[in-house]
């Protein structure tokens, strides 16, 4: 549950809170901060906490924010010095956190960091321009006018923030425009979808308000925006030996997630054995499928993924490289678990470790999903034998940044070490790699190489958890 505070003072406040308690949004804990009669509503909702606080007073303030970690603070004040006087001591206090203020005295501001303005005499002009003769309301006199067309805000925290388009599995709909900073953006593949971005989309209306609740939803989401469900792919030609651990290792993983199923392909059937005890598995939540045939293997894989909606396929270095795997599932933008010699269970940690910029960006968001869903310490490791840690204090910040939205603590290890190395010692991890379309398995060239992507498929005893990214030069 995210913590939200609000400073709150005058009749605009009083409203505010009276949409909250309206909205009952039961995934939000507000706690209102207020030093003046008349701005709480007769009736609250029990999810709204009152605290009888100046603001404006830094120590009081201060207190505050030590006992309870927010997510997001909004300023609601009905006098300018005030509502300044409260930014400022949140600045203070915090400055990374993130602010939206009402700004009702036209403000200028020099630093938007983590700020966002909402202008009441703007908002109000555009409201009754709207409602002038003869000028077009946006969406709905176009097309259909049945739902077809719709914006969504990309709220922080969102599950589809910091994703490039080419990897969010858009079926049945499209982004057809991006606006960002008052910009419209025609989207490609390599264009990232960033917080506070307005996405114009398109698609049946019944698709297009599951969609709206995916991007405004952040908790229990998990695999998506790849897609909904699980998959299990288990090739008894080699997998047989060790095929009931990954069936019970992959009815573990659905487990932890909400409202998810797990699709169990089972293909060059062997031992009859083992699959009759894998059918006993099967319930509402989990379907079994065995193929007979010995050819269009991955005509079959891509056609399970389409028809099951499948966010994450799950199986072992042998098949994905048997199949080759990589090309067809980078292009069905699907994320891949990697079944390694320690299992699931044992896992406490996950790690990434430090890469490309661009890339370490792109996986960011799923990278906290991940962790948070299954209540995994999330590890920044970078180990560099020349001691150049400088270039990666964005990424850092990056981290920081959303490990403050995500209310999800991170570890930032920085040593002077051999990458490969560190990560061989490392115990009960699971490793978050960049998927990228040249991800090969180290060749014999590349036993001497220092660059980490060389040994992601190479060092087996870690699971991995592989997300597809597209990093475009000059993208958006």
């Amino acid at each position: 549950m995210k913590n939200i505070l609000i400073l709150a003072d005058g009749p605009i406040a009083k409203h505010f809170l009276e949409w909250i308690s309206k909205r009952k949004i039961t995934e939000n804990q507000y706690h209102v901060a207020f030093y003046k009669d008349g701005v709480l509503p007769e009736k609250i909702h029990r999810d709204i906490i009152a605290h009888f606080c100046d603001p404006t007073s830094y120590v009081k303030l201060l207190k505050l924010f030590s006992s309870i970690r927010f997510s997001e603070v909004f300023i609601v004040m009905n006098s300018q010095d005030d509502a300044n006087y409260s930014l400022k001591n949140i600045r203070q206090i915090n400055d990374k956190i993130l602010v939206v203020m009402l700004d009702k005295w036209n403000q200028e501001f020099t630093d938007l960091y983590n700020l966002t303005i909402v202008n009441e005499n703007q908002l109000m002009a555009s409201h009754l321009y709207d409602n002038l003769p003869n000028v077009p309301v946006i969406a709905q006199n176009v097309g259909l006018g049945e739902g077809e067309i719709m914006e969504m805000l990309v709220p922080f925290g969102s599950s589809y923030a910091y994703r490039h388009v080419g990897s969010i599995a858009q079926r049945k709909w499209k982004i057809a425009a991006i606006y960002r900073d008052k910009k419209q953006i025609i989207p490609t593949s390599g264009t990232m979808v960033r917080p506070n971005d307005i996405l114009l989309t398109l698609g049946k209306p019944i698709v297009l308000d599951g969609v709206y609740r995916s991007i405004n939803k952040r908790r229990g989401l998990f695999p998506e925006p790849f897609g909904r469900d699980l998959y299990l792919l288990l090739d008894m030609s080699q997998d047989e030996q060790y095929a009931l651990e990954y069936l019970y290792e992959s009815i573990y993983l659905a487990d932890r997630l909400e409202n998810k199923k797990l699709h169990i392909r089972i293909i060059n059937p062997s031992n009859f054995a083992i699959i009759s005890t894998i059918k006993q598995e099967q319930k509402e939540n989990i379907s079994v499928y065995i193929y007979y045939d010995d050819t269009q293997i991955n005509e079959l894989i891509e056609y399970d993924i389409q028809t099951f909606n499948i966010g994450i396929l799950l199986n072992t270095l042998k098949t994905f490289e048997k199949y080759n795997l990589d090309t067809q599932l980078f292009y069905l933008k699907k994320l891949v678990y990697i079944f390694g010699d320690k299992s699931l269970y044992n896992i406490t940690d996950c790690v990434i470790m430090m890469s490309d910029e661009a890339e370490m960006e792109s996986i960011s968001s799923t990278s906290f999903d991940l962790a948070e869903s299954f209540d995994f310490q999330l590890k920044i490791c970078h180990f560099d034998p020349e001691s150049d840690f400088d270039n990666t204090k964005k990424i850092i910040e990056h981290y920081e940044a959303l490990s403050q939205i995500f209310n999800h603590d991170i570890q930032i290890i920085q040593e002077v070490a051999n990458p490969i190395r560190k990560l061989r010692k490392m115990e009960n991890i699971l490793q978050i790699v960049p998927f990228t379309f040249d991800m090969k398995k180290q060749s014999l060239f590349q036993i001497f190489s220092t660059q980490l992507e060389h040994y992601f498929l190479a060092i087996e005893q870690h699971p991995k958890i592989l997300v597809p990214i597209e990093v475009v030069e000059g993208g958006s």
